[in-house]
């Protein structure tokens, strides 16, 4: 979506709570394009390490107090972000996640053309009646969505079959392999896990330390590929919620690094990398993984077979929340290096072709096209909508 060097830069507003993980990943990748591409882009977001990044890459950023879940501040943050937009006077915004996707479009109320991206959906990652209520708010709020971006067919299915009536895009989630490029493992398991024999097999897991992760299920499974395994390691880089309760259990195979800011040491370091998540939109840990020319084992969850090369030899995607079924996909894997290789070479190959976040990039530029048609910052939003953001 390049500006030609007379017109006026269309102006985004990016929207996103949380600000770490992959949906922190996917704000800066595409932060980082539309600045090449010549938008002039701000984000509104929480204060945190996310801020310094966006503003080295040259995006303006407006802190948004906004608590990662929804509760009784929610309708202040609301009106919070709407002076903000109101301020920012963006052409487009773009809500990232259930929170800002929740209080962006009660804010902007459709005004201004509005793109939401899940990243999986809110009434996923709760139960019984707040699952009701998350849902009922994703059937309502979609009137205020001109486009619903879905990072996989099976998040938009998914959405389909509960009723949510949106206007989808699908736009794979991609990553940048020049940052993910394979690498011999010794080295990098030398530096990070020094008293690690060399021939001890490694498997590593990225990810925010949660119940929607599933570290809780590999470490249930952990105790089968130990016992099956002898001598093999795991280490759950990340860190989170449940980061207490998983240390009190885990054996000594088994490490905690904490929260990284670059997992390729991890990545190259490992033999297998297995991410047991108990729901997805897609997940960005396995292609960067894949892109390492490292074998990934994943759970059967929204966007996870389209993350995956067609007609891949090893084992298909497990039951999420089945420790027996990911404790024979990870034993089987650890047994056969062969096998290993192999997976890491087509696995590279197939982010390279399908999940290049260039790919991404450009995709979302069409979004943004077909929403904007051209049009500059200053004729999208009229005075008369700008003043009732405000109201």
């Amino acid at each position: 979506m390049h500006q030609s060097a007379t017109a006026p830069r269309a102006r985004v507003l990016h929207v996103t709570q949380p600000v770490d993980g992959g949906v922190a990943r996917v704000v800066t990748d595409l932060a980082r394009a539309q600045l090449g591409a010549g938008l002039d882009v701000t984000v509104a977001c929480p204060d945190g390490p996310l801020t310094a990044v966006l503003r080295d890459l040259g995006a303006r950023v407006r802190t948004w107090r906004a608590t990662r879940s929804p509760g009784p501040a929610t309708a202040a943050e609301a009106r919070g972000l709407a002076r903000l937009a109101a301020d920012v006077r963006p052409d487009l915004v773009h809500l990232h996640s259930a929170k800002a996707g929740l209080a962006g479009r009660l804010a902007v109320r459709g005004r201004i053309p509005t793109v939401f991206q899940p990243h999986a959906w809110s009434f996923e990652a709760v139960g019984g009646p707040v699952a009701a209520l998350s849902l009922a708010w994703e059937r309502w709020g979609a009137r205020w969505a001109s486009r619903v971006v879905c990072v996989s067919e099976a998040e938009r299915a998914r959405g389909v079959r509960a009723g949510v009536r949106g206007r989808w895009v699908v736009v794979p989630n991609g990553i940048d392999p020049d940052r993910f490029p394979p690498g011999e493992p010794g080295p990098a398991r030398a530096a990070l896990l020094p008293d690690l024999p060399a021939s001890a097999p490694l498997v590593v897991c990225v990810g925010r330390l949660c119940r929607q992760k599933g570290q809780d299920v590999l470490l249930a499974a952990w105790d089968t590929v130990s016992r099956e395994v002898p001598g093999a390691r795991l280490a759950l880089v990340g860190d989170g919620p449940d980061g207490a309760a998983l240390r009190a259990r885990a054996p000594r195979s088994v490490v905690f690094p904490g929260a990284v800011a670059d997992p390729l040491p991890w990545y190259r370091a490992a033999d297998l990398v297995v991410l047991p998540s108990r729901w997805e939109g897609m997940a960005l840990a396995p292609l960067e993984a894949m892109a390492c020319a490292r074998p990934v084992v994943v759970t059967d969850v929204d966007g996870a077979r389209e993350s995956l090369p067609p007609a891949l030899p090893g084992p298909a995607p497990v039951p999420p929340a089945d420790p027996a079924a990911l404790a024979r996909a990870v034993t089987a894997l650890l047994r056969d290096a062969p096998l290993r290789a192999s997976l890491g070479r087509r696995g590279r190959h197939h982010v390279l072709s399908t999940h290049d976040v260039r790919h991404t990039a450009e995709q979302v530029a069409d979004v943004y096209r077909d929403l904007l048609g051209g049009v500059p910052a200053s004729r999208v939003v009229p005075s008369e909508c700008r003043e009732s953001l405000q109201s």
